[in-house]
């Protein structure tokens, strides 16, 4: 039998030209990117190229003629130094801990504001303003207003207390940063926590109430799986924007007494611009970049996965 005009298959010049104009209509949706994946790579991975080229070599800007290729001899040096490990240690107390504690007052912030009561609008306004200050008034702001030993606020509220003319920048480096970076970040977790809640469904609320179940056992059962996922996604960014701190360090302490209150990506600034050591500097940004990547790729991962839902699948 013949096959029917439906059952033949379609002549390959039809083929063709229909791949033809998918990719022809697959450019013309990407044609508007383009400007803008050029500039990405030119002010990103030009630069990261370059950063692995001086990372090779020893070169220090103090000393004509020392710029010779060493290969991976920086990199030898990174592992091996000391400071670079007590840094590193200190930028991962610095960003978990601030990140950690400001979701935690967030959380408690946001179920407050969570709640009807007169004045919410103009409350809920002056939590926010933190955030919205620049980083570097607000490390002057702690630094001169809120820690000094003479003038300060702190010591003025806690001088009852006996605390009076503590040097909480000298004394406390690493706590002062992070109290100012938790000051800042606190006002977003807030909010974005505050809006998981509001997007809780208010029947299983009430139908929990109904059965008798306390607020505790509310919040424990539906309230806190239902921001797991927010909670998440406040650590993620917040973890990628403070690891790169840089202005709060260098604005409040240098860095000191010694590495004290120093983390990586103002270490490297002080080997690259005070030390001039291009080299050891290109390594110490090469290694950072490469650590940073894999752990965002790994929370963002998690984080993926939770917001499609994969793991319930699993």
């Amino acid at each position: 039998m013949t096959a029917t005009l439906e059952e033949r298959p379609a002549p390959a010049a039809n083929v063709g030209g229909a791949a033809m104009i998918d990719r022809a209509e697959g450019w013309r949706r990407r044609a508007p990117l383009l400007p803008a994946l050029v500039f990405t790579i030119v002010v990103t991975q030009i630069p990261f190229i370059l950063t692995l080229f001086y990372s090779l070599q020893s070169w220090n800007l103090v000393r004509p003629g020392s710029q010779e290729f060493v290969w991976f001899s920086n990199y030898v040096d990174v592992f091996t130094d000391s400071q670079f490990r007590q840094v590193a240690l200190n930028t991962v107390v610095m960003t978990l801990g601030s990140v950690l504690i400001a979701v935690a007052l967030g959380l408690l912030l946001a179920l407050l504001l969570n709640r009807q009561f007169l004045g919410r609008g103009v409350v809920r306004t002056l939590l926010i303003t933190p955030f919205l200050i620049t980083p570097v008034a607000a490390a002057l702001l702690w630094r001169t207003v809120l820690l000094d030993p003479t003038l300060g606020l702190v010591n003025f509220v806690l001088s009852p207390f006996g605390a009076s003319g503590t040097e909480w920048i000298s004394q406390f480096p690493l706590a002062s940063v992070m109290a100012a970076l938790v000051w800042q970040w606190t006002p977003f977790m807030m909010l974005l926590l505050l809006a998981g809640l509001q997007s809780q469904p208010s029947d299983q609320l009430e139908a929990a109430r109904v059965d008798g179940a306390s607020a505790w056992s509310v919040f424990r059962e539906l309230t806190l799986p239902h921001l797991r996922r927010f909670i998440e996604l406040g650590v993620v960014l917040g973890t990628i924007y403070l690891v790169n701190t840089f202005d709060t360090v260098y604005m409040m302490t240098q860095g000191g007494p010694g590495v004290a209150s120093a983390n990586l990506p103002f270490y490297i600034y002080q080997r690259a611009f005070l030390g001039f050591d291009i080299g050891q500097s290109a390594a110490m940004g090469v290694v950072v970049v490469i650590i940073t990547l894999i752990a965002a790729s790994f929370a963002l991962r998690l984080l993926f996965r939770s917001f499609s839902g994969e793991e319930e699948l699993t």
